[in-house]
């Protein structure tokens, strides 16, 4: 049954996400989608779609939201305090949710981007083969109280509930870097000084991540650089010599140095980054890269084996006490038959 999300309250921020417009770089536009898109897939896996749909992104925000038509929902990307009419739910799993419940979303302790997902997807306009909200090129949906976004009909409101083991993407961690077409182009010395640096997060952005480290900037030594292009994963070093990782939203031409590119299994924990979260870089050879981080097609594939049921909490059943917990039993001094 096809049904509608209806906004209750939002924070600033929300909007609909999914895997964005690949293929229009050339054209200048950013591919965008979702900052975290480990998120959208953790969620496909647990509402059992073959591919992610667009969803809501929750940047250190929060919102009461309830529908129109039952569906299953998942909640994944940055651990957010999660409640069904004021009853507490688990992150990283799937849920149902009736109509007129309230869901109750608040942003939680670490992490930036939370994600709300439906089994049916949620069916806003498409503009360029595409639901992803892209602020500065006015494309897609930006979320606000007393919004009404459709939804599809879920292909399985009978499947149980699943869940994830947590991730640590969240606080912080190891950034790994493969080498660009510009690495070579920095100082041994410089590179080597970036990559024993211990950075912490500055500002949250869809645009990019600044790396802020003690003492002075970092030397470039590489002026005169036609612009070039550039995407998410790149790892600029600015004029003022501080290194930034580009996030879904950045640019598609450039003029700073790249020191090189995060691999994308990596890139969700650079946009989950908190300010003054610790990261640190790590320069990895192409073949290893290859290896630790698979193409994201084959993202659900591993996914799916660490699913486990969602077992009910004894305190969410107010009536337990008529349930039949125990069948078949004896006394125990029975004769063998």
């Amino acid at each position: 049954m096809t049904g509608f999300i209806e906004v209750i309250s939002a924070g600033p921020g929300i909007s609909v996400q999914d895997l964005g417009r690949p293929g229009y770089t050339g054209f200048g536009l950013s591919t965008g989608g979702a900052a975290d898109r480990r998120a959208l897939w953790e969620a496909a896996a647990l509402l059992g779609q073959s591919r992610p749909q667009a969803a809501l992104e929750l940047p250190l925000t929060g919102g009461r939201f309830r529908v129109t038509a039952p569906t299953r929902i998942a909640l994944t990307g940055a651990p957010m305090q999660a409640s069904r009419d004021g009853k507490p739910l688990i992150w990283n799993a799937s849920h149902p949710l009736a109509p007129g419940e309230v869901l109750d979303l608040r942003p939680g302790e670490s992490g930036v981007y939370g994600y709300l997902s439906l089994a049916g997807g949620l069916l806003t306009p498409e503009t360029l083969g595409a639901r992803a909200t892209l602020a500065a090129a006015g494309l897609g949906t930006v979320v606000h109280a007393g919004l009404r976004l459709p939804f599809g009909p879920d292909p399985a409101p009978a499947a149980a509930a699943q869940r994830l083991p947590p991730d640590d993407r969240f606080t912080g961690g190891t950034l790994r870097v493969i080498a660009g077409p510009q690495t070579a182009l920095f100082a041994p010395e410089t590179r080597a000084r970036a990559f024993a640096t211990r950075f912490r997060a500055g500002p949250a952005s869809r645009q990019g991540l600044a790396l802020l480290q003690d003492g002075g900037p970092f030397a470039t030594e590489t002026s005169g650089l036609l612009s070039d292009f550039i995407g998410p994963g790149d790892l600029q070093m600015t004029g003022t010599g501080q290194a930034v990782v580009l996030l879904a939203d950045c640019q598609t031409i450039g003029g700073y140095p790249r020191l090189g590119t995060v691999i994308p299994l990596d890139l969700s924990r650079a946009a989950q980054a908190r300010p003054g979260t610790a990261l640190r870089l790590v320069e990895i050879p192409l073949d290893a890269a290859e290896t630790v981080s698979p193409p994201e097609a084959l993202w659900l594939a591993q996914i799916r084996p660490l699913l486990c049921p969602l077992t009910r909490d004894p305190r969410d059943i107010p009536d337990l006490l008529a349930y039949q917990l125990i069948s078949g039993m004896i006394r125990g001094d029975e004769e063998d038959a």
